[in-house]
């Protein structure tokens, strides 16, 4: 399977052209060219490396950058930018990226970084594989979710999961049989700067419910509270 990456820049040609030559060397390129739409698409897919220009309209690099580190701390991240002083590199390096390519660059150069990061994250991967395994398989009743993998079975059989998907089996898993109140599903799955509408976290749990119920209309698993959230039960009523 070829690496994915996550392209965000909202320079249209030069994105387009970087776009090209990454998949001339091999990768599978996502594109954005905004913060909002790179946050969405990292919500919805698996990526192996970020690429982020820093300036970009609505939510810039640095911002970005932090919101995929609340999600996940291992993925390699790196920082293209105009902005060349000493301090912007430091900035984006305290803000979590793993390296910083000042504009204007040559290709090789970035392709060597891009390179060596996506396989020291391939390494990390694997050491930590044994340790995260057991932690990331859970079952309940005959269905199972494998977040490790975004992998899971339900009902009607097997199907991948989106990352913000995982993220919410994830808190249900990690709290069983205890009433989440829909702020704190807010604030631990969306997180403190982007809220969607509490009827978003419905349509999540709505299809939790299709995937993993045989009677929706009556969960055994992932049931409401009124007025108040919802309520994960491993072993049913």
């Amino acid at each position: 399977m070829k690496p994915r990456i996550l392209l965000m820049e909202d320079e249209l040609e030069f994105r387009r052209m970087l776009a090209m030559n990454l998949e001339l060397e091999g990768y599978t390129v996502s594109e954005a060219e905004d913060g909002l739409e790179a946050i969405n698409l990292f919500e919805s897919q698996h990526f192996d490396l970020c690429l982020l220009d820093v300036m970009v309209p609505y939510v810039n690099g640095h911002s970005v950058c932090e919101r995929i580190r609340l999600h996940q701390e291992k993925i390699p991240i790196l920082f293209l930018s105009a902005l060349n002083a000493t301090h912007d590199r430091v900035d984006g390096l305290r803000r979590g990226a793993d390296d910083y390519v000042a504009k204007p660059f040559h290709l090789e150069e970035l392709f060597i970084k891009i390179s060596r990061l996506i396989r020291k994250g391939y390494w990390l991967d694997e050491a930590l594989k044994s340790d995260v395994a057991d932690s990331s398989l859970f079952r309940f009743g005959e269905n199972e979710v494998d977040l490790s993998r975004y992998e899971a079975k339900g009902v009607y059989g097997k199907f991948a999961l989106t990352r913000k998907e995982a993220d919410l089996l994830r808190l249900f898993f990690e709290h069983p049989n205890e009433i989440l109140s829909r702020e704190r599903i807010l604030h631990t799955v969306w997180g403190y700067n982007v809220f969607p509408s509490t009827r978003s976290i419905d349509n999540f749990v709505l299809f939790l419910r299709q995937k993993f119920e045989e009677d929706t209309k009556n969960p055994l698993y992932f049931r409401a509270v009124r007025g108040v959230g919802y309520r994960f039960t491993p072993k049913g009523r």
